[in-house]
């Protein structure tokens, strides 16, 4: 999609159609001073000054440098005596000058397909005369099913990852937990990934996946996954849903797990790189189960912290988090993983 400059911080770079013109298009004073050409005043210093046969012109910092002038001479560097300029001191060609292309050469993008958008990114598009920019900004639904004690602080999380990953989103509650009032709101939705949140239990509590069922949901539910054993990964047609239990801590084990791989292929986000450190000790976990260990920076090593069940006091000092494959019985102290950042959460 074409994005406004304004709200393009965040987001994940489309293709760019790469700068048409260099820039600056032409050479221009990097500071104030007098515009002259290096070879005219090649040996000039305070011991042997050199007078020029014409006037210099001034510059102010970001005006386009004369004709036949490569550098810029600071003022404090010539004296005027009457009708005559000295110069005190030699420069070299390019001497207080951006020339053309120096900041931008033609043919280059100013963003990287596929990484997001920094303000720093934001700033070069200003200067270089960009107002939009082609991002990939996937729309994301994020359905809450009613809580009993009314807390709807896990589908807020789940929004909030979301527009952290680039997504446009929209947030939905629900009336009441039976499926039909979830279902009416399956019906409204337009978007290119939906999440439920809550109403996920393998009993009387699923009412969510009964009404993604009802909606022609061909569904995956009951993962070998813990936290979140009782999610839920399907499509409606061709638009991906995921299903997240209601709990903080299944909630953020399923952003980690599910949704954040989901909105990287919808944004074409590059690959997401690991931090490999030792672990400052050992790491067990059950076979035939995929579990999410948090962990927490100890020196040059992880230190895990917590593993399948994430307390809110480990989700708040976790500096990175690794999944533990369910063929896997753990890893043992010193033994080296890579593991996920965070801290950009």
């Amino acid at each position: 999609m074409d994005g406004s400059l304004a709200d393009s911080v965040g987001r994940v770079a489309a293709v760019n159609a790469p700068q048409r013109e260099a820039h600056p298009a032409f050479s221009v004073a990097v500071s104030d001073g007098w515009a002259l050409r290096a070879s005219d005043i090649a040996g000039a210093s305070s011991y042997s000054p050199v007078a020029l046969t014409s006037a210099p012109v001034w510059v102010e910092a970001g005006d386009r440098l004369p004709e036949h002038c490569d550098c810029v001479l600071d003022a404090d560097m010539t004296e005027q005596i009457g009708p005559i300029f000295q110069v005190l001191a030699e420069a070299v060609p390019g001497q207080g000058v951006r020339r053309a292309g120096d900041d931008i050469a033609a043919g280059r993008s100013i963003v990287v397909q596929g990484t997001r958008i920094r303000p720093l990114d934001q700033l070069v598009a200003r200067v270089a005369g960009n107002n939009r920019l082609q991002v990939r900004s996937p729309r994301v639904c994020v359905i809450d099913v009613a809580a009993t004690d009314g807390s709807t602080a896990s589908s807020q999380f789940v929004l909030e990852f979301a527009e952290s990953a680039g997504a446009r989103t929209v947030g939905l509650q629900t009336k009441g937990r039976d499926a039909a009032a979830i279902s009416a709101l399956i019906s409204k939705a337009d978007c290119d990934l939906l999440v439920t949140v809550g109403g996920t239990g393998l009993g009387r509590g699923d009412a969510a996946i009964e009404a993604l069922v009802t909606r022609g949901a061909r569904l995956a539910h009951g993962l070998a996954l813990q936290p979140g054993r009782t999610a839920a990964v399907g499509k409606i047609g061709s638009r991906p849903v995921i299903a997240a239990p209601g709990a903080p801590d299944q909630a953020l084990s399923i952003c980690l797990t599910l949704v954040q791989p989901a909105l990287d292929l919808l944004t074409g986000r590059g690959p997401r790189h690991k931090v490999i450190r030792p672990l400052a000790r050992k790491i067990s976990s059950t076979v035939g189960m995929t579990e999410v260990v948090l962990l927490e920076q100890a020196g040059e090593a992880w230190m895990p912290i917590a593993a399948g069940q994430l307390s809110l006091d480990a989700m708040t000092r976790a500096d990175a988090w690794m999944a533990v494959p369910g063929d896997s019985e753990g890893y043992a102290a010193g033994a080296p993983v890579g593991a996920f950042s965070l801290r950009e959460i």
